[in-house]
């Protein structure tokens, strides 16, 4: 499983809306991806729960290279890039997947956190730890599903989780607005331990 994300931060002052006419006329272009798990189409908008800036930043759990691969050396990135300039990109390897108790609703908010990974912790012990921590976070009321991946090139963590509604002040991270989700082989993506 791969984790990949893009983020486009806009003006202070850019028209939102045009972000939200585009996800609603062109987000079920990933609704039968090959390969793809889950799209969460996302923005964050400034003043908005917290946010400083605002920002189009879909985030995607791949069930393969092979899909990911095809998505953006095809013409599915080949839009952004178009409209908006070609974006960095994260990628993670994903550790562990669970579902939550709100796994078949429909998500509305995600919280991100990025970490650094502790460079004294044996790898094994980090996957270990990772894979329990998200089996206990996916128990969560209103949670639709939690994941967490690493870049081995920066040693830095991500986890991302989807709610079904919006995400408990608890949670820490960066908060998104969900404004679409594709889920064409959610199936396909590894549980927990997998």
């Amino acid at each position: 499983m791969q984790l990949m994300q893009y983020e486009i931060t806009l003006p202070a002052d850019y028209d939102m809306g045009i972000i939200r006419h585009r996800v609603a006329t062109r987000g079920s272009g990933t609704d039968a991806f090959p390969g793809l798990g889950v799209k969460a189409y996302l923005v964050r908008e400034r003043g908005h729960h917290g946010s400083p800036v605002n920002q189009y930043a879909p985030f995607y759990l791949w069930a393969g290279l092979s899909g990911m691969n095809t998505f953006l050396f095809g013409p599915g990135f080949d839009g952004i890039c178009t409209d908006f300039g070609r974006p960095p990109l994260r990628a993670w390897h994903g550790i562990a997947l669970a579902d939550g108790p709100e796994h078949a609703s429909v998500p509305v908010a995600a919280t991100r956190t990025v970490e650094d990974v502790d460079a004294g912790i044996p790898l094994a012990d980090l996957t270990q730890r990772l894979l329990e921590e998200t089996e206990t976070r996916a128990r969560q009321p209103g949670l639709n599903c939690t994941t967490v991946g690493v870049d081995p090139a920066t040693w830095r963590l991500v986890r991302f989780t989807l709610w079904s509604d919006l995400a408990p002040d608890t949670d820490p991270g960066e908060r998104f607005t969900v404004l679409h989700v594709s889920q064409p082989h959610r199936r396909d993506l590894p549980g927990v331990g997998s």
